[in-house]
């Protein structure tokens, strides 16, 4: 039995034999780290809910949440991704609320914690790239920029690239491989990896829906603007 404990992995992820460089187990509960991201959500909601009002009182239901989700999106992506970026060396050891979430996220996928290249590569270009420019899309949104469905497009297609490819690595080294990355409790695959990384793939695409169509609708106006002033100049010199 004592040969057998000291074969026992010193942390709760799997594969049960990864190594997790540093690590210390998290401080707070699970219940508690998802409630302080939850109020971390609301109050990023809040915020911006008044910020719009004041700014653009009149706007749309439509316009308003995705406004809200793209402020998220902002924050989600530079601060919390951006931090997994900086510290992904470290992150076995980090016991601050950013660390502390990322360990309890990575239950459902431990390649945050052993510094897999995908990963880093793909939260690198999620932090640098859409986490600004979710930001400038939602001050387009708010002011009604004629740029708001192209950068929306641009955000939401890299978003949605990133996601698939996200859930197909790990879906490759699970069925190929037989590497999993998640814990075997459904909550952690399947209320983590698979729910929360939905968000991801649902609402991008809808959004990429509604700005290919809304650019769609831009060009047959200007098409048919161009065509009625073509066809008033030569019934002018015809007269």
């Amino acid at each position: 039995m004592s040969s057998n404990a000291t074969k026992l992995p010193a942390h709760p992820y799997y594969p049960i034999d990864v190594e997790i460089v540093g690590y210390l187990a998290n401080e707070w509960d699970t219940l508690t780290l998802v409630s302080m991201f939850a109020a971390g959500c609301a109050a990023i909601f809040s915020v911006t809910y008044l910020v719009v009002m004041k700014v653009r009182p009149q706007v749309s239901t439509s316009d308003l949440w995705t406004i809200m989700w793209f402020v998220l999106c902002g924050c989600i992506h530079l601060f919390l991704e951006g931090y997994y970026a900086y510290n992904f060396r470290r992150m076995g050891s980090m016991q601050d609320l950013f660390g502390q979430l990322w360990k309890e996220y990575s239950l459902s996928d431990s390649r945050y914690q052993t510094q897999n290249a995908f990963v880093l590569c793909m939260e690198t270009i999620t932090a640098i790239c859409w986490g600004p420019l979710s930001f400038i899309v939602a001050s387009m949104i708010t002011t009604n920029h004629s740029l708001r469905y192209p950068l929306q497009a641009v955000v939401s297609l890299g978003q949605l690239y990133g996601d698939v490819l996200y859930y197909a690595t790990s879906m490759f080294d699970h069925y190929i491989l037989d590497l999993s990355y998640s814990r075997p409790e459904a909550s952690y695959f399947w209320g983590y990896f698979v729910f929360m990384n939905a968000f991801w793939i649902v609402i991008p695409s809808i959004l990429l829906y509604n700005s290919v169509t809304a650019s769609g609708r831009a060009f047959a106006a200007l098409e048919k603007v161009e065509k009625t002033l073509m066809a008033n100049g030569v019934a002018k010199k015809t007269l």
